[in-house]
């Protein structure tokens, strides 16, 4: 990729990610790391490319590394693409004592791709989570911002042909 091919942030992005900044002292924008990359990623399509990691580490004045390594421990950071649709399968304790082998048997099932996968089409990319913090309605999954619990097959089917009808 030559220089003038560099991804890079938007004006549009900077100034969300102004938005952050400003609400911490001025010697600590450094703090806004999690939501610059995660506006980053949405201007991206859902990954984050080098480049961007780089264009966030430059914004906040942090070195890349750092930078990299917020992005590599939070599993909601991607750091290759993704499908148009991410599911995140939760399959921590909790959703595992309440089915979660079962969810993710039906997802794969369903959508002919295992976790880490995504569709031929690009539509849809599943991914195993540690834990979404909603252990009182497990098994439960996260799609964009939105969390669906209480997994059966029958909720997942309806689902997926929700987000099929919404892809298409």
């Amino acid at each position: 990729m030559s220089s003038a091919e560099r991804v890079t942030l938007t004006a549009a992005s900077c100034r969300e990610i102004d938005n952050w900044i400003a609400k911490y002292p001025a010697e600590q924008r450094q703090s806004a790391v999690m939501a610059a990359l995660r506006i980053a990623q949405e201007q991206n399509g859902g990954w984050l490319h080098q480049d961007l990691l780089q264009a966030v580490a430059d914004y906040l004045d942090m070195a890349v590394i750092a930078v990299y390594e917020v992005a590599t421990f939070y599993s909601m950071y991607e750091l290759e693409p993704v499908g148009r649709h991410k599911i995140s399968i939760c399959t921590n304790i909790s959703c595992l004592l309440c089915g979660s082998e079962e969810v993710v048997a039906h997802f794969e099932k369903s959508l002919g791709i295992k976790l880490g996968e995504s569709t031929a089409d690009g539509r849809f990319t599943l991914k195993e989570v540690e834990c979404l913090g909603a252990c009182v309605n497990a098994p439960m999954a996260q799609v964009g911002r939105d969390y669906y619990e209480k997994l059966t097959p029958e909720t997942i089917d309806a689902l997926l042909d929700q987000l099929r009808r919404d892809a298409s």
